[in-house]
C-alpha cells in the first residue's frame, strides 16, 4: 500500500515545523545561556535583554506547538516571536552604540598590551580609534544581521501562513447523495 504524495502544502507545514522548532530551541538555549551570564556579572539590562530573547524562543516554541496541534494561529506566534527578537536585538545594538565610553576601552589594555603596543611604536591614543571603529563595526554588524536574519525569518513565516492553514484545514466530507 503506497502513501499519498505529499501536497506543496503539507511539504510547506513539515518545513516550517522543522524551522520553528530548531529556531526555537536555539533561542532558548542561546539567549538563556547568555541570560545567566550577564546575571553572574551583574548586567541587569543584558539580563533583561536575554529574558526577552528567551521569551520570543519560547513563543517561536509555542506557535511550533500550535501547529503541531493543527491550530493555524501558531504561524502569527511564529511571525510576532521573530519581530520581538528583531527588536529586542536593535534595541539591544542602539544602546550599546550610543554607550561608547573612551575611558573604559582604554582602561581596559593591561600593562603587558600597552608593553607590547610601545614595541611597535603605538601609544593609547594611536589605537583609540581602532577601537571606536571595531566597536560601532561590531554593533553595527549584529544589527544588520539581525535585520536581515529575524526580519526575513518572519517574513518567511508570514508569507507561508497561507499553505500552513490550507494543509491545517480539514478537508470537506463529501456529501453521500444516496441517502438523500
Amino acid at each position: 500500500m503506497t502513501t499519498p504524495a505529499s501536497t506543496p502544502a503539507e511539504k510547506t507545514l513539515k518545513r516550517v515545523l522543522a524551522i520553528s522548532r530548531f529556531n526555537g530551541w536555539s533561542v532558548v538555549f542561546i539567549a538563556g545561556l547568555g541570560t545567566l551570564l550577564t546575571l553572574v556579572l551583574g548586567d541587569l539590562l543584558g539580563t533583561l535583554i536575554g529574558l526577552l530573547a528567551v521569551v520570543s524562543g519560547w513563543m517561536e516554541l509555542r506557535g511550533h506547538w500550535k501547529l503541531k496541534r493543527r491550530d493555524p494561529t501558531g504561524m502569527t506566534w511564529l511571525v510576532r516571536s521573530q519581530m520581538l527578537l528583531l527588536t529586542v536585538i536593535l534595541v539591544y545594538c542602539v544602546s550599546r552604540l550610543g554607550s561608547f565610553d573612551a575611558d573604559t576601552a582604554m582602561g581596559n589594555l593591561t600593562p603587558d598590551m600597552e608593553a607590547s603596543l610601545k614595541e611597535v611604536g603605538l601609544e593609547r591614543a594611536d589605537i583609540l580609534p581602532m577601537v571606536r571603529t571595531s566597536f560601532l563595526v561590531t554593533y553595527l554588524t549584529v544589527a544588520v544581521v539581525c535585520l536581515i536574519y529575524q526580519g526575513g525569518m518572519a517574513l518567511y513565516y508570514r508569507r507561508k501562513t497561507g499553505l500552513v492553514t490550507e494543509a491545517l484545514t480539514p478537508p470537506p466530507t463529501p456529501v453521500n447523495f444516496s441517502v438523500l
